[in-house]
């Protein structure tokens, strides 16, 4: 039995980056050696084994052999006789299939080393393609290694898997966890790069990779492009170390504008509402969770409300913050002014902006959730007053206490 360590902690290693997690492959075992010895059996698909201490994954060495569409199509052999460089061969990436033995001497029998120091993403072998979620590795890999460039054939293995369907297999579940991790790496818009130019984007996200090629009016978006905003804005959302919540939010914000007719460009009027239906289907598709669809929504419908509510009065900013149940959730409120912040300032030349808009709404939200709603109604309870005088005399205190806020000199 030999044991090596393994993939990411290795490449990370390498690269004089922090490593988080270790990977172990086992050459030469069974799995009733490795219970004998301890290990607890975990894998479904393939042996896997937690140590008895340390509670880190050991896999037994396994080849692949493509079997069927998608990223499970793989029939599994694990056996003592598989070696190696048999293992690493199935790896997606040269950079990931290095191996340390015992004395910590690397085995690279890829160029993952090489390509390490070229800062150069590349695939191992021609098993790539068999299994399209390495495409979209490969683009989380871009959006987290920031100075790597992606091996032009590479790139043109990902086309020619596009081009044969087989990202149309990949599910929902695992399309998501890719991106989410994409989405709070570095450089997400760099994952956004890759996947468009191989074509999987438009595939996987017909709505939004139709945002690219789509004009804006210069003198709001001097970057032109609306797909070049949305990289702008979720690069403010990475620079800022912003949740997925608002990442994603950021990344879907404006897909209305792939919708407006030619005759109407660069303008945009009612992108807002137009975007609502492509948002909704982008987040079944992808089986987007609760709270990160719930704010891409409010993002979507409220944005250019936001945008212009410097110019509201008390009344109308209650409006908006009870459409957006600012009192029940405000800290999904101050999510939604991160989003539009990342909007404002997602243009070129245009990042250090000031976004005031941000700032007085959430001061408006402060004094509305400091109304004492017990000593506003309870005169009113004692007169007999019903439920609707109460929801009123409520809201006309919260309104009040508004004005105070955003009055000048406050």
């Amino acid at each position: 039995m030999q044991i090596f360590q393994v993939g990411g902690a290795v490449r990370d290693r390498l690269l004089g980056r922090p490593v988080n997690d270790h990977d172990w492959v086992v050459v030469g075992a069974t799995p009733e050696q490795m219970v004998a010895r301890g290990f607890r059996p975990v894998g479904k698909d393939f042996p896997v084994f937690l140590h008895p201490a340390t509670h880190e994954e050991y896999a037994l060495a396994r080849t692949e052999r493509k079997n069927g569409r998608g990223y499970k199509g793989f029939a599994v052999y694990a056996a003592p006789e598989v070696t190696l460089e048999e293992d690493l061969a199935r790896r997606d990436l040269t950079i990931n299939a290095i191996a340390l033995d015992a004395q910590e001497r690397a085995i690279d029998p890829f160029g993952g080393q090489a390509d390490l120091h070229n800062k150069v993403l590349r695939h191992v072998s021609p098993a790539f393609a068999e299994d399209p979620v390495r495409i979209l590795r490969l683009a989380r890999f871009a959006a987290r290694f920031t100075d790597f460039s992606v091996a032009p054939e590479t790139l043109s293995l990902c086309q020619t898997m596009v081009q044969e369907g087989e990202v149309d297999h990949l599910v929902a579940e695992r399309v998501w966890q890719e991106l989410a991790t994409g989405l709070m790496e570095a450089a997400p818009a760099r994952m956004l790069t890759v996947l468009r130019d191989c074509g999987a984007l438009k595939r996987l996200a017909p709505e939004l990779d139709a945002c690219w090629g789509v004009p804006q009016p210069l003198e709001h978006h001097p970057e032109g492009d609306t797909g070049a905003h949305l990289e702008l804005v979720l690069t403010h959302t990475a620079t800022h170390r912003l949740p997925l919540t608002v990442r994603f939010a950021a990344l879907v914000h404006d897909l209305g504008k792939a919708l407006t007719p030619p005759h109407v460009l660069p303008r945009h009027m009612g992108h807002d509402r137009a975007g609502l239906q492509p948002l909704a289907a982008l987040c079944e598709r992808w089986k987007v969770p609760t709270d990160c669809k719930e704010l891409a929504r409010l993002a979507c419908a409220e944005h250019i409300h936001v945008h212009q509510s410097l110019g509201f009065g008390a009344e109308a900013v209650q409006r908006l913050l009870q459409r957006c149940d600012a009192l029940r959730r405000p800290g999904r409120f101050a999510e939604l002014m991160q989003v539009c912040e990342a909007d404002a300032r997602g243009r070129l030349g245009l990042q250090d902006r000031p976004y005031p808009q941000a700032e007085r709404l959430l001061l408006a939200l402060d004094a509305a959730l400091a109304v004492d709603t017990a000593a506003v109604t309870a005169p009113l309870l004692a007169a007999g007053a019903s439920g609707p005088t109460l929801g009123r005399a409520v809201d006309l205190a919260r309104r009040e206490a508004i004005t105070m806020a955003l009055s000048p000199g406050r």
